[in-house]
């Protein structure tokens, strides 16, 4: 048995997110012991999306929220669904040897896999989550341009010319009311949604499934073994299979995870209502990230404020003024909005791994785990979440595929981890200008 660090349930993040949710849904507290097929701990997109998958394949499931579902990171990120992959270059050179020639291909297929799921999920069950299509990545130098390109090029061989298009600063310039980039790939692909909302239905769907839903019950113990179960301090959920979804959150099972994922806190803020300035500084409605190692992202919401994140803080500490961090940034951005009101701030920890590979793997027989999307956990965590539905009912080859990709454990954890990823980005920083 495995003791967690015991902290209690917290409110949702004073965040736009919270303000705006269609689902009010409160699920109860685990009590007494119940009986499912798999038990799994978190009730972020990673854990609401595995059980959504293996309700709909008829397996009885439980979900265990220390907080409240989407609490963490999945209702608090960027809300952008991208076909940027954090770590595919390392996926590429570690998959080579299992996967050979095909590596590219199932890369390729990964990047759109996630938007596939969510959009079909979101039709299939009347998800209310201003889910949009439309998606810049831009550029601010030339060394920018030249990725892009390669990237166009590739989407293109690929059957996508339709949906990408290259753009240069003029062109850029009728898009986004900016001075900041030189050019820029508009994708017709990506998307962006309300990722709170999102959650909260996909576990409403998985709950119409039958799946159980538990909230402010945190998971004290994994007990493992032929009869796994996951105990709370007022219940317990014995299972066949347990699967421990928290990502950076969760403090269980220390002695296999502990220096394999770290806390990465980024910041993000909403503005006041822009009415008539929404459409003059991003007229088509689209999300925007920049190319730089450590970018800036934004977007307009349904009622026309926007929402920028950027500046992420590598010491897992949140930041004290959120928004006086990210003025400065969205001023330059767009010098239309100087001195916009800013109405809502929040942090979100994401769970950085070292090589930025998405961590699936089995703490013991019937016990699996999955985690680590460092920065893109919208797209990756549905994608994770069925190869981990198709894991735990018997098909393992892409899981396999994932488990077998070497990782770096850090001695000491977070202590010895978050000065490295501190260090490892200032490193990445002084490359930029370099480029």
């Amino acid at each position: 048995m495995n003791a967690a660090v015991k902290t209690g349930p917290a409110q949702r993040a004073p965040s736009y997110y919270s303000a705006t949710l269609n689902d009010q849904t409160q699920y109860p507290t685990l009590q007494g012991t119940h009986q499912v097929d798999v038990a799994i701990i978190g009730g972020g997109f990673t854990g609401v999306a595995t059980a959504v998958e293996l309700a709909e394949r008829g397996l009885k499931v439980a979900i265990v929220e220390t907080n409240r579902i989407g609490w963490g990171a999945s209702g608090r990120n960027g809300g952008q669904v991208t076909g940027s992959l954090s770590g595919d270059e390392a996926m590429r050179t570690q998959m080579r040897d299992r996967l050979g020639a095909e590596v590219d291909d199932f890369i390729w297929h990964l990047r759109w896999r996630g938007h596939q799921i969510i959009e079909q999920r979101v039709q299939r069950y009347g998800i209310d989550c201003d889910l949009k299509r439309g998606h810049l990545h831009t550029a601010m130098k030339p060394a920018h341009m030249a990725e892009l390109r390669g990237f166009q090029a590739e989407a293109e061989r690929r059957g996508m010319a339709d949906q990408v298009e290259l753009l240069d600063r003029e062109a850029v310039a009728r898009h986004l009311q900016s001075p900041l980039y030189l050019g820029g790939l508009k994708n017709l692909r990506n998307l962006h949604l309300h990722p709170l909302n999102l959650c909260l239905g996909e576990a409403r769907a998985a709950h119409s499934l039958g799946a159980l839903i538990f909230e402010n019950s945190e998971v004290l113990d994994i007990v493992h073994g032929p009869r796994p179960a996951v105990v709370t301090a007022q219940g317990r959920i014995e299972a066949r299979q347990v699967m421990l979804a928290g990502d950076v959150y969760h403090k269980l099972e220390k002695r296999q995870l502990k220096g394999k994922i770290f806390p990465a806190m980024g910041g993000i803020v909403t503005t006041a209502p822009l009415g008539d300035l929404a459409a003059q500084i991003n007229p088509e409605d689209l999300a925007v990230y920049d190319c730089r190692f450590v970018l800036d992202y934004y977007r307009l919401t349904a009622d026309k404020r926007l929402l920028f994140g950027g500046g992420a803080n590598y010491s897992g500490k949140d930041s004290r003024d959120i928004a006086g961090e990210l003025r400065p940034c969205i001023e330059r951005t767009f010098p239309a909005l100087k001195g916009v009101p800013i109405e809502f701030q929040w942090s979100c920890a994401m769970g950085i791994v070292v090589n930025r590979i998405p961590q699936l793997g089995k703490l013991s027989d019937t016990v699996w785990y999955c985690q680590g999307y460092s920065g893109h956990g919208v797209a990756t965590s549905h994608i994770m979440g069925e190869i981990m539905a198709e894991a735990l009912t018997g098909t393992l080859e892409k899981f396999d595929t994932f488990a077998g990709c070497k990782h770096i454990k850090v001695p000491m954890g977070d202590l010895l981890g978050n000065p490295l990823l501190a260090a490892g980005m200032w490193y990445y920083q002084m490359l930029e200008k370099l480029r």
